[in-house]
């Protein structure tokens, strides 16, 4: 596996409205303890749309990483300006994102034109990368599920999961990991 493509939920369908919320913190290291594993077998390019939430805090792990690992950021919006509307504070940092990342280009030219962008933006990553990478609870999918729906539908196109027991997982390993856990 070459392209990976990562997706999956909006903060807001997660409950998080502040960008310093400390699951965040958990989500981040789910994220990147799964793309090490994933970049030391070979992977080389991450994309992802740039949506807010999962794929924005993918984009911020992957360029942590890329002080350890040879490993490249692509974003792909599905039209220009995709984070018009967005909360004031979130779009500072997409732009950010957008200066730093390997390779930025939207799918399509100009503003939003309809749905249609957005079902044609899941083809157009499934057909670009090797697999997926979806932060996804099954019993609750919200608006990862167009897109984990049309992954489906590839052939041989591997769909790999975070699931909410893989964050309970991390947030477990984290607090192991801190010393004071140890003698409380």
């Amino acid at each position: 596996m070459k392209i990976l493509t990562v997706t999956g939920y909006k903060p807001m369908e997660l409950g998080i409205f502040k960008e310093d919320d400390p699951r965040v913190v958990f989500i981040k290291y789910a994220l990147r303890k799964r793309l090490v594993s994933y970049v030391e077998e070979g992977l080389e390019w991450i994309i992802i749309s740039g949506q807010m939430g999962i794929e924005m805090w993918t984009a911020q792990v992957v360029l942590d990483l890329q002080d350890e690992y040879d490993i490249k950021l692509g974003i792909f919006p599905p039209f220009e300006n995709q984070e018009s509307r967005w909360p004031e504070p979130i779009q500072f940092t997409y732009q950010e994102l957008l200066m730093c990342a390997d390779f930025y280009e939207p799918i399509y030219k100009g503003e939003y034109k309809g749905g249609y962008q957005f079902k044609a933006k899941n083809l157009w990553f499934i057909e670009k990368s090797d697999a997926c990478l979806l932060l996804i609870d099954d019993e609750y999918p919200g608006s990862v599920r167009f897109f984990y729906e049309e992954a489906k539908k590839g052939e041989n196109y591997p769909i790999y999961t975070i699931t909410p027991m893989d964050l309970d997982d991390a947030v477990t390993e984290m607090q192991m990991d801190d010393p004071n856990y140890w003698t409380s």
